[in-house]
């Protein structure tokens, strides 16, 4: 039974939210072996939404249970990123199903970088997204500095980084790092909608995708042409490609079932 989160099957998306919303769900490294438990079995699910209760995404790692209290602070968060956190951001790019992220008020620190894994973000007009490392003496972490100049190039990055302000959703948005921003009493349903939508969609094709996107980051044109191509193949042979090219060819819309 999961201490820090809770976990629901709406039809075929799994939705995983972060529960400690006395806290805006700061994490302890236990919440992120929660969730990568919680993603280790989708149990058929063609989708996740990953939220947060209450007002907060995630406010970031929970240092009151963490590194300022051990004897070797250093080596007690180095322990945390590499057997709590870290392995949890890998588990989420590595899934072959799509992942929307859906947050309100703040997304600072590893909550930042959690709610950025997501294929889509979606962002409520209360959320912030805060690298704040800078101004207690730390470097950014949970994939942040591998992340946000991919996302939003160097000198946002640094932006983010260096001088450790808070960015808007509305300004999120304009630099590209998210999806979409919505009012506040939207953002649940919104979110559901957007995960509903791909967990209808061919599942392989766009677990695929999603590894394409991840892998061509990290690799030169030609590698990634043959990615596409690798990936090309393995969709073409699915149920879902037929059914797409004979929904074509009748003018209908597809009935994917994620096989």
């Amino acid at each position: 039974m999961s201490e820090h989160i809770l976990v629901d099957r709406r039809g075929d998306v799994l939705v995983m939210s972060l529960n400690r919303p006395d806290r805006l769900n700061a994490a302890p490294p236990a919440m992120f072996v929660e969730l990568r438990e919680a993603l280790a079995d989708l149990a058929g699910a063609r989708a996740v939404l990953i939220r947060g209760e209450g007002r907060g995404f995630c406010s970031g790692a929970d240092v009151a249970l963490g590194a300022l209290s051990a004897d070797d602070p250093g080596e007690a968060t180095f322990a945390a990123l590499t057997t709590g956190y870290n392995p949890t951001l890998e588990a989420i790019a590595s899934l072959a199903v799509p992942v929307v992220t859906a947050v309100r008020g703040p997304a600072a620190g590893i909550g930042c970088s959690l709610a950025l894994s997501g294929d889509f973000c979606i962002a409520s007009d209360t959320a912030y997204f805060l690298q704040a490392f800078v101004n207690i003496g730390l470097v950014p972490d949970g994939g942040a500095t591998w992340m946000l100049p991919r996302l939003i190039g160097r000198a946002r990055a640094a932006e983010m980084m260096m001088l450790g302000e808070r960015v808007p959703a509305s300004k999120a948005h304009d630099w590209g790092m998210i999806h979409q921003v919505v009012h506040d009493d939207m953002l649940d349903a919104r979110s559901l909608a957007l995960a509903e939508r791909l967990a209808a969609g061919p599942t392989v094709a766009l677990g695929l995708m999603r590894r394409a996107v991840h892998r061509a980051m990290e690799t030169d044109y030609a590698a990634a042409l043959l990615a596409e191509a690798e990936a090309q193949r393995a969709a073409r042979g699915t149920a879902d490609a037929r059914e797409g090219g004979q929904a074509f060819l009748q003018k209908r819309a597809p009935g994917f079932t994620g096989a």
